[in-house]
């Protein structure tokens, strides 16, 4: 696992949107895994900079989702569906046929989410997997004892986590109770991890989940697992690492031919 220590979110986004563009530069076609939430956002803001800039062209880019909200209808503005095509797709100028996720709506969720899983498998992998992590250390919505071998599934959200999320509802009340999510070895399957972590209130969860013992009460944990993971916090996020001195001299040294 590699920690990249930046000064604040924006050179996070930065970073982390010329992986995204270096890979691209090889495989145009590549699968990218995207998160939701308000972490990710300066990637894809920097990412789209990058393709307007004609620094890289995203034109057969493909785009997967990491979880969906159950219940909410197709087409609704909170849908991780609906959030990813207005952040993600549209900046870039993509389609909604280089796009696929889960069926949060399905009749038969427990089917939608086999049929996701062998999507993404069908698909060639996952090349590069955006990931943002929960105050109690989920990833995706594997919240805190997910297995670490689970793939693609239905959880009941946590109440911490519905109220971390009901900032983007009118109230809780509204916000959906379960959610299908990528599971823990499903994500391990990808060929890159990218975690971004941002703000003194994910510093603990970042401490635990990158110097902590290897946990299901921590999911992120299970980053330490993978041989080719790569974990960017500010400042604020890497307060409680630490190895943090190091985590900084490691990449300072780092030769710019290996990328991130």
């Amino acid at each position: 696992m590699e920690v990249v220590i930046v000064p604040d979110s924006a050179a996070g986004g930065e970073l982390i949107a010329e992986a995204m563009a270096d890979l691209l530069r090889r495989k145009p076609d590549a699968l990218l895994g995207v998160a939701t939430g308000s972490t990710p956002l300066p990637i894809y803001e920097a990412f789209a900079a990058k393709v307007r800039a004609s620094e890289v062209d995203a034109s057969l880019a493909r785009i997967c989702q990491l979880d969906e909200y159950v219940g909410l209808p197709h087409g609704h503005p909170e849908s991780y569906r609906s959030v990813v095509l207005r952040e993600v797709i549209e900046p870039l100028g993509l389609t909604e046929s280089s796009f696929m996720g889960p069926d949060g709506a399905a009749d038969d969720v427990a089917a939608a989410c086999r049929v996701y899983d062998q999507a993404l498998a069908t698909a060639g992998g996952v090349d590069l997997q955006l990931l943002g992590i929960g105050t109690d250390g989920h990833i995706g919505f594997n919240e805190p004892c997910s297995s670490l071998a689970s793939r693609t599934r239905i959880k009941t959200l946590t109440e911490q986590t519905r109220k971390d999320n009901a900032r983007f509802f009118d109230s809780i009340d509204d916000v959906p109770h379960h959610v299908i999510t990528q599971g823990i070895g499903t994500i391990l399957e990808a060929r890159h991890l990218v975690l971004l972590a941002t703000g003194e209130s994910k510093a603990d969860a970042v401490a635990l989940a990158v110097e902590g013992p290897l946990s299901a009460l921590v999911p992120a944990s299970a980053l330490q697992l993978h041989p080719h993971a790569t974990v960017v916090v500010d400042e604020a996020a890497a307060s409680q690492l630490k190895l943090a001195d190091y985590f900084r001299a490691t990449f300072a040294a780092k030769p710019d031919w290996q990328g991130i």
